[in-house]
Order: structure tokens, then C-alpha cells, then sequence
């Protein structure tokens, strides 16, 4: 599981929990066995306040992963993984865009220039689904300054990778800017209108996506994220144990693994790992995280 699997990991997703972001890691790592991870640099953690920044946090689960001989994907920018999704400050959201842009470009420039000769550090994912406009909150997409961020991340560090996904789970990326690796999201069953719907993707559809972009873009392509955590009517935690398996259940989880394999795009980044957490030790079900090992082993 270690050389082909990874997990994200959110501190956001933990407090929503109620769960302990640090054990949360530890058992990630430690009973879990993932060395692969893909960690979050939210602005609105780290500057609340202009220019008074505080890495306390993705310090220490740097520093643990690299301790454990691991590696990370570092997200970048104001669009990350988890709601809102656009995780911008209070006060620069409240700026002029023109301020806002450029107070945006500072900041992830303070992130790579800390974490840039970090052991850990692998690659970076710049703008998580950078240009899905309908999904998350204040999203505000803007080609141009995306174009400048990744210019800015390469001069600052033209040693690791930079990551973009795709922001749609079957599009093509055909515009610049053009990344290093192009990741895309795998979903079977998701929630939308009042009701469960099962996804049309099939391996077959990612296996000649994976071939087109590798064609057109001459760029290594990779599921980097997996759904393994339910999509329901509420969040996570609001909903039952009955509704969270209407979405994923042990079942469930054995069918979305397979699927990844059959697309042949490695490695693949599962997501999910906080609520396995929380099923395991907050709702004393097993069920969840054994499904889960099984189905990668």
C-alpha cells in the first residue's frame, strides 16, 4: 500500500470530527501504514492576520511524516481541499481583487520558500480543481493570476513537481497553465437534488483520458483523489450510520478501489482517511478502515 496508495489529510476535517488531528496522523502512519500524503496549507490558518503567520500546525505533520520516512504533496493557494473549498482569510477576502490577488501571491510564496527544502517535501498541488466554479464557497476563478502563481512556485523552486487537477472528474485540460503531473478525482456515488446518483465513469473512460492528456500535454496523469468517505444529504457527522452507507459502505469501498486499479493511473490518493478515523474510534465500527485495508493490500 505504501509505494501505490496515498491519503489527504485536513486538519479542518478533524475539528469537524471532534477528532485529534495528532493521533489522527499517527494513526494514519502507524497503524494505517501510509507513507504518501497530501497536506494542506489554508491560508486562513496560517495568516489570519496580515502578515502574522503561524505554522505551528503543518510544521508538526511535516515534520512527523518526513520522521516516518514519508512524502507529501503540498497543496498551494487559496483553493484547497475540503469546504469551503476556497479557504481565504477574512481579511483578504474582504480586500479589493487587485489586493487580494496579490496578497494571495504572497502568501504562497512564503509557503514554498518554508517548506521547500523540507525531507518530505515531493511535489506541490497548485489551486486544487482550480477552475470549478459552482463547487465550494467564494470561488473566484481567474486563469491569469493561476497562470502567475505557477510561474511564482517554479522560480522559487524549480525542483519538485507542481501538481493541477482536473476540475471536473471527466474533463481535458487543454488551456495553459500546464503543470508538471495532472491529477483528476474518481467518485462513484454522489448526492445532488435530493437523491443518490451513481456516476457514469468508468475504468475504460479514465484509462483513455489518462492517454489523451499523457498525448496532448506530455504529463504523467494520476487519481488523486478517491472517494472513500460518504456524500450525503448532510455533512458526515450530521447523518446517521445508515445514511452514511447509502454512499460508503464496506461494499462500496471494495467497488471504488477496484475501479482505480482498473484505470491504471498510479499512484492513487485515497480520500476519506479522517472519517475512517472517526468511524474506527468515535463510533466503535471497524468495518470502514478493514474494508478499506483489505481493498488496498
Amino acid at each position: 500500500m505504501r509505494k501505490v496508495f496515498g491519503v489527504s489529510f485536513s486538519l479542518k476535517q478533524c475539528r469537524n470530527f471532534g477528532i485529534d488531528p495528532h493521533h489522527t496522523l499517527d494513526w494514519l502512519i502507524e497503524e494505517a501504514g501510509f507513507r504518501r500524503f497530501r497536506l494542506m496549507s489554508y491560508w486562513d490558518e496560517h495568516e489570519k492576520q496580515p502578515g502574522a503567520y503561524d505554522f505551528t500546525e503543518l510544521d508538526w505533520q511535516m515534520d512527523r511524516i518526513a520522521a516516518a520516512g514519508g512524502q507529501v504533496t503540498l497543496a498551494l493557494g487559496a483553493r484547497q481541499p475540503r469546504w469551503p473549498e476556497n479557504h481565504w482569510p477574512e481579511w483578504a477576502w474582504k480586500t479589493d481583487k487587485r489586493t487580494r490577488s496579490t496578497a494571495l501571491l504572497a502568501f504562497v510564496k512564503t509557503v514554498v520558500k518554508r517548506y521547500r527544502h523540507h525531507p518530505a517535501l515531493v511535489s506541490y498541488q497548485l489551486e486544487n480543481e482550480a477552475l470549478l466554479q459552482k463547487f465550494g464557497r467564494r470561488a473566484e476563478v481567474d486563469r491569469p493570476r493561476l497562470r502567475q502563481e505557477l510561474a511564482l512556485v517554479k522560480e522559487l523552486d524549480p525542483h519538485h513537481p507542481v501538481i493541477m487537477s482536473t476540475s471536473t472528474s471527466w474533463g481535458i485540460p487543454l488551456r495553459r497553465p500546464t503543470p508538471d503531473i495532472v491529477g483528476f478525482s474518481y467518485y462513484q456515488i454522489v448526492y445532488s437534488h435530493g437523491a443518490y446518483r451513481r456516476a457514469f465513469h468508468k475504468p475504460w473512460l479514465h484509462r483513455g483520458r489518462k492517454r489523451l492528456i499523457a498525448w496532448l500535454k506530455r504529463r504523467p496523469v494520476f487519481i488523486h483523489e478517491l472517494q472513500l468517505e460518504p456524500w450525503g444529504p448532510k455533512a458526515i457527522w450530521e447523518m446517521p450510520l445508515t445514511e452514511q452507507d447509502k454512499s460508503m459502505g464496506p461494499i462500496q469501498i471494495a467497488q471504488n478501489v477496484a475501479l482505480a486499479r482498473a484505470t491504471n493511473a498510479w499512484p492513487v490518493d485515497l480520500w476519506g482517511g479522517e472519517w475512517w478515523y472517526w468511524r474506527l474510534t468515535k463510533q466503535h465500527d471497524p468495518s470502514i478502515w478493514q474494508a478499506v485495508k483489505t481493498a488496498t493490500r
